[in-house]
């Protein structure tokens, strides 16, 4: 007598979620794949990166003025390439380029737009450092057929879903549409993803973990400087920082804390992009039972202005969070000097 088995992929449980609604069409569904299929492109190529020639820089810099590494440009058009043709997308967004990107003319247009940081922390890439992909799906808002900048401009309180990959010992997509976080690891032999990690939640208690570049605790305010002080003082914190927000995050997830980007004198926004980065993954914080914040507000009710924002990030473990909100309250606002 067989037994059952009690492998499920990511495409069994995508149409096992999708007949939960009556109403669906499959569309979201086969976005959902085409993201997949997209992360195990790079994946493979982020794994054999050491033995071909895409190590390195491309020789240009990115609208931020960042120098472009060759898996950067690598992924940015694979993640084009598998949603521009499905007629799902009206749009999309991508923290490589300038201006959004409408569907081309040849090309059906949908319902979706998708924005996404196609490989965040590749500054990591020649040092084997764990790195990633973020995306965040928003239903399109206007009339437009093929999407407007007004469709990618929508706060992260909107999204449909958001996710990332990460590309480490293993290759995990986690990814949530509002009902609970779930992690896929990728299974080489049969090339599928894998649900590994069903309905993820934040640990409680977490684990005493805070996660913040410490580099420039002199460019921070006195409250920012403060919080950390305490966290490592009175309240016995560990520090674990990878420089990959894929990774912290993951991390953050899995074990509780509180991961950190606060803004400095010369950077008061902080680095960090709120439609590629923390919005996406504020959004999956939160439906783990966490919080994410600016350090004054939550992430996910901020109306973006441009595609490039940036905004400081606290996120992780919810009673961290309202902590740190608490002790940058009085933070005076920083000069550029």
């Amino acid at each position: 007598m067989l037994q059952e088995s009690h492998v499920v992929t990511i495409s069994r449980f995508l149409i096992d979620e999708e007949r939960k609604y009556p109403e669906a069409k499959g569309a979201f569904t086969g976005l959902l794949s085409d993201i997949a299929l997209a992360a195990k492109v790079i994946g493979r190529e982020v794994n054999k990166a050491g033995l071909v020639d895409i190590l390195g820089g491309a020789g240009q810099e990115n609208v931020h003025g960042e120098y472009q590494q060759k898996l950067d440009v690598f992924a940015d058009q694979v993640m084009y390439r598998a949603l521009d043709h499905t007629g799902l997308v009206a749009c999309m967004a991508s923290e490589e380029h300038e201006h959004f990107i409408p569907i081309p003319e040849k090309f059906p247009a949908g319902d979706y737009v998708v924005l996404f940081d196609p490989l965040d922390g590749s500054s990591n890439i020649d040092l084997n450092v764990s790195i990633g992909t973020i995306f965040s799906i928003h239903r399109k808002c206007t009339d437009g057929e093929r999407g407007t900048l007004e469709d990618c401009l929508q706060p992260g309180c909107r999204q449909v879903a958001s996710g990332y990959v990460l590309y480490g010992s293993s290759t995990m997509l986690v990814y949530t549409s509002g009902t609970g976080v779930h992690g896929f690891t990728l299974d080489p032999s049969i090339g599928e993803f894998i649900l590994s990690h069903p309905d993820m939640r934040i640990p409680n208690p977490p684990k005493k973990v805070y996660s913040v570049n410490e580099a420039y605790f002199t460019r921070w305010s006195e409250e920012q400087q403060k919080l950390v002080s305490h966290l490592k003082n009175e309240g016995g914190f560990g520090s674990r920082y990878i420089g990959s927000m894929v990774a912290d995050v993951h991390r953050t997830l899995l074990q509780g804390g509180l991961f950190m980007y606060p803004p400095e004198r010369s950077r008061p926004d902080g680095k960090l992009r709120l439609l590629y980065e923390a919005a996406p993954m504020a959004f999956i914080i939160e439906q783990a039972g966490g919080r994410a914040s600016t350090g004054t507000q939550n992430i996910r009710d901020i109306q973006p202005t441009e595609l490039h924002q940036r905004v400081p990030i606290y996120l992780g473990s919810r009673e961290l969070v309202e902590l740190a909100e608490e002790m940058l309250a009085n933070t005076s606002p920083m000069s550029s000097s």
